[in-house]
Formats: structure tokens, sequence, C-alpha cells
């Protein structure tokens, strides 16, 4: 167990995905790895995640890759684009979770918005 529940969060899901599971229980949570699940849910990576007596259930839809950005660095929305490149497949394969001052949201929404904020992770 590492100190950063997100990384450790995201780790976990991916070992599911590459043990050909679609189920995986976290025993650690928190509001910001909650949020991004919820991103995941709306772009259909996850298919559904629960709390249930301190131990977090995601069910993993269609994931192949997702990993917490580490060292959390902070972008403009004109400095996006570098790590979408760096971090996803393809331009419109996946997305980056960015922690915004108006909340965190996908880097699409963040450059529509043209707001910078910290990267946090990616999903494709």
């Amino acid at each position: 167990m590492s100190q950063d529940i997100i990384a450790d969060g995201l780790n976990r899901m991916m070992n599911a995905v590459k043990a050909n599971k679609n189920v995986v229980v976290l025993n650690h949570k928190s509001k910001l790895l909650l949020s991004i699940l919820a991103i995941a849910k709306l772009k259909g990576y996850v298919k559904n995640y629960q709390v249930e007596k301190g131990k977090l259930t995601v069910e993993i839809e269609k994931l192949n890759g997702c990993k917490a950005i580490k060292p959390r660095f902070i972008v403009t929305a004109d400095d996006i684009d570098k790590y979408v490149a760096r971090y996803l497949p393809a331009k419109d394969i996946g997305f980056i979770v960015v922690s915004t001052s108006q909340g965190i949201m996908t880097h699409q929404t963040a450059q529509d918005k043209n707001i910078g904020g910290s990267l946090l992770a990616f999903m494709y």
C-alpha cells in the first residue's frame, strides 16, 4: 500500500484488467479518487462503483490503460496538448484528469474553458 490512494487504486484497477477480472475491491478511498471514477463512468471506462462498509467496489467496463501522473504537473490550457501526446496513445482516445480551480474535469473540458490546472491521472 502506497501513500498515494489515487495511484494505488488505479494500479489495482490495471492489475485487475491484466488478470481478466472486471471487478476490483479497494480498501482505501478518497474524494479525489471518487471524482476520477465519476469521470471514468461518464466516459464509459468504468461500469459502476459503490462504497459499502468502507470499501470501494469498482466494475471495470472497457479499460485499456490508466495510471496516476507523477509528479503532478501544473499546466496552462495551451500546454495540455503536449501532455496529451505524452500520455495518451492517440489524440481522440482517452482523457487526462485535470484538477482546476473550477473542479476536477477532463482535459477537453479544461481546454474548452481555457483554464489550466494540475494533472492527476489518465485513462484510455
